[in-house]
């Protein structure tokens, strides 16, 4: 067989498989879809306390230029690694590493995201179903007349409920993998594009309330007045840290998306929209959330007690606090299952294509595999709580190895191979950047600074550093 019939063998069987994949309708699908990955629980409940807490429009700045070093990069390298391989994590990496003469072996790396994402996904579809739980709750009143002492109470009872998480954390993933078995452009994409605008359009309208609510003004000045003196090492540390979880990498996400990508969109354009949009919507959830805060006399908590004990007092006592506090809990689940369904996309491509099974056997295999993981989360809080591992329950341990170890790890190792086994030739032609003095700041910074950053990620988050 001649040079030129292996060629066009090649073309061919590349573009069956693409068309057997599938692909995103356009840029602006792709965009929503990544976005609406990166978008999640994190953003809403963690961003704008620790934007407040360190120095607000200081540790913005520094954020935005931690995203440029960090999180874009390593953005850009898992959706070309995606785009180029047309394949899941695992397969997509094993063949750029064929290609580039390198180790199989690196399709490991793929390996590990996926799994990441999997685990990720087992303990996150139980917190998810938290705001599908206080969604109805806040539209029916049952936040009237609640202080600290009885909201936590109610959050704890909840907690203390397995059958209620076990029904909520199961409608969850039955309305994932319900999305993600239809396919990409049946499932994703339909699904994202009446989801993400809805979001947007929630945000906005929870935004334009807490401006009436006299405590605007104060709720600006918490987020975005630059007070340097706040902005400690430490809070450098943070912004490095959310700047690289907040982007959904390292869990096999945008490599998965990435091979859904039509040729001819600009990966740099994207991605860096993308980060923009993840940024805006976590200060326009500020701006929603603190004003509302700040006017019942709540001090500003941190995490999941910020969400589901202290706005739950706020929406009780405010006016149209049932409607507004029914909205909050409904954009909050729309957030957490646009997340949740770019989490389950990986496992089920990487299903499908590994083992020539169908769309449909994928998801009812992972389906049954993520449920049964779920109620090792559920159970930490009630029935298992007092059985620990390192002094850590179950959904503590899932949360460490993640979140601490294989994360950070797999974010280093994707940075270590887009920049130092692939070609620089390779890289270039893929992200397709004509301008070479644009590629070359960006090849310097993802081998130099992207891998050192993540590294003090890494040894910040295992208590090492900082």
């Amino acid at each position: 067989m001649s040079q030129d019939s292996i060629a066009v063998g090649s073309i061919a069987g590349a573009a069956s498989s693409v068309a057997a994949r599938g692909l995103w309708s356009s840029r602006w699908a792709f965009f929503l879809a990544a976005t609406g990955s990166a978008v999640g629980l994190g953003n809403i409940w963690k961003f704008p306390y620790i934007t407040g807490q360190n120095g607000g429009g200081a540790f913005v700045l520094v954020y935005l230029a931690c995203i440029l070093a960090i999180g874009i990069p390593l953005l850009m390298a898992e959706v070309m690694i995606g785009r180029r391989g047309r394949a899941n994590p695992e397969g997509a990496m094993a063949a750029l590493a064929k290609q580039a003469g390198a180790s199989r072996h690196w399709g490991k790396l793929g390996s590990v995201a996926i799994f990441t994402g999997f685990l990720i996904l087992s303990f996150y579809a139980v917190i998810a179903g938290w705001a599908v739980a206080y969604a109805p709750a806040a539209a029916i009143g049952s936040f009237a007349g609640l202080d600290g002492e009885s909201s936590g109470a109610l959050f704890a009872a909840m907690l203390g409920d397995p059958w209620k998480l076990v029904g909520y954390g199961t409608l969850v993933l039955l309305l994932t993998l319900g999305i993600v078995g239809l396919g990409v452009r049946e499932g994703l994409e339909r699904s994202l594009r009446f989801m993400m605008p809805g979001l947007f359009v929630l945000l906005l309208v929870l935004v334009g309330y807490a401006a009436t609510t006299g405590h605007f003004a104060e709720a600006v000045d918490f987020l975005f007045a630059a007070d340097f003196s706040k902005l400690s090492g430490q809070g450098v540390l943070v912004a490095l840290g959310h700047s690289f979880f907040t982007l959904s990498l390292a869990s096999g996400a945008m490599m998965a998306y990435g091979s859904y990508l039509p040729a001819g969109t600009s990966i740099v354009k994207t991605s860096i929209m993308v980060a923009l949009a993840d940024t805006g919507v976590a200060l326009l959830a500020g701006l929603a959330i603190f004003p509302l805060v700040f006017a019942n006399g709540l001090e500003p908590g941190s995490g999941p007690g910020l969400i589901f004990v202290t706005l739950p007092i706020a929406f009780g006592q405010m006016p149209f606090g049932q409607v507004v506090g029914g909205l909050f809990f409904v954009m909050l689940a729309i957030a957490a299952l646009t997340s949740a369904i770019s989490l389950s996309e990986p496992t089920i491509a990487w299903l499908t294509e590994k083992f020539g099974i169908s769309r449909l056997k994928a998801v009812l295999l992972s389906g049954v595999a993520l449920w049964l993981l779920s109620l090792g989360t559920v159970l930490s809080f009630s029935a298992w709580s007092e059985i620990t591992l390192f002094g850590k329950t179950f959904f503590d341990s899932l949360d460490y190895l993640t979140t601490n170890l294989l994360m950070p790890l797999g974010g280093l190792g994707t940075v270590l191979f887009t920049g130092w086994v692939l070609s620089r030739s390779t890289v270039q032609e893929a992200l397709g950047i004509g301008h070479p003095q644009l590629f070359r700041l960006w090849w310097q910074v993802l081998r130099g600074v992207t891998p050192l950053g993540i590294l003090l990620v890494f040894l910040h988050s295992m208590g090492l550093f900082g």
